[in-house]
């Protein structure tokens, strides 16, 4: 009987097409220094008389030892930024929610239920709700404030066109061009069929695996880049929720490479850990 209710909640939010107002793959880059080890009498070798073109061992030690100095910085001699503090994985904020029971259990494939089906009704859906929660702090979002689409571990994800071309972009540049290329998809009846009888694509699951890739992107950059405005609106408890749908969604799917959400595992694990108890904590609030 429940899973009823929640798939007539799913497929409206297939069958309803909003307009679109307004990836690349992913990952963290870690620098690792050489180290070498000098072996022998390096007195001898201090001593010894320049090299017939002018540089002594003593010399070459030196720029040696520099060189093995800034291979523990950065290229340009600067040590790594420091990582923000993800205030996200505070207590206080990963027990909010907006629902008061398993999300598991929405996700689940019903026996009488086509799996493509399955997953265009709720991959449309997360689309909708994954635009709907961005477009609650699109304003914060701007080209100066975000000059590159960034997440959690130094990561900033880049757009890749048809032709493959790599393009570095601002993260509502590369938001807008998700959003733009997810809405053309899943309003393509020839991919996304309504019509009783229309067949689903051979490269269908594909698509949806390139899309939910997408909007992982678009979840990782609102908690890397503007979790303290979603605070400030009163909106973390959605933005949980959603998020604990989306990645138990494609998890139960296989929908996106675990190598590609790493970087939001710790989350991950806290908002999607069962209940300690059947009453979870409720963030909705009569206005």
């Amino acid at each position: 009987m429940g899973w009823k209710r929640n798939l007539t909640f799913i497929q409206a939010g297939r069958r309803v097409r909003t307009d679109h107002i307004g990836s690349c793959g992913a990952g963290c880059l870690t620098m690792v220094g050489d180290h070498c080890t000098l072996s022998g009498d390096s007195t001898a070798l201090v001593s010894q008389k320049p090299s017939k073109n002018g540089l002594s061992c003593k010399m070459v030690l030196q720029a040696v030892g520099k060189v093995l100095r800034k291979s523990k910085t950065k290229p340009n001699g600067k040590k790594p930024p420091t990582e923000e503090k993800k205030h996200y994985l505070e207590s206080e904020y990963t027990k909010v929610r907006v629902v008061d029971f398993e999300l598991k259990e929405l996700v689940v494939l019903p026996r009488e239920i086509d799996l493509n089906e399955w997953l265009a009704s709720n991959t449309t859906t997360f689309f909708n709700l994954i635009n709907l929660q961005y477009s609650t702090i699109s304003e914060f979002c701007t080209g100066e404030t975000c000059q590159a689409m960034t997440a959690a571990c130094n990561t900033i994800y880049y757009w890749y066109d048809e032709k493959g071309k790599k393009t570095k972009c601002t993260a509502p540049q590369y938001i807008d061009f998700v959003m733009s290329l997810v809405q053309k998809l899943v309003t393509d009846e020839d991919i996304f069929p309504t019509k009783y009888g229309k067949e689903f694509p051979n490269s269908f699951e594909s698509l949806v695996k390139k899309i939910c890739r997408y909007l992982f992107h678009v979840l990782a950059h609102i908690y890397w880049a503007h979790f303290k405005e979603t605070v400030a609106l009163d909106l973390q408890g959605h933005l949980n929720t959603l998020y604990t749908h989306f990645i138990v969604f494609i998890r139960e799917f296989n929908l996106v490479d675990p190598k590609e959400t790493a970087i939001m595992d710790d989350l991950s694990e806290v908002l999607c850990a069962p209940s300690p108890s059947p009453a979870a904590q409720n963030h909705v609030t009569e206005r």
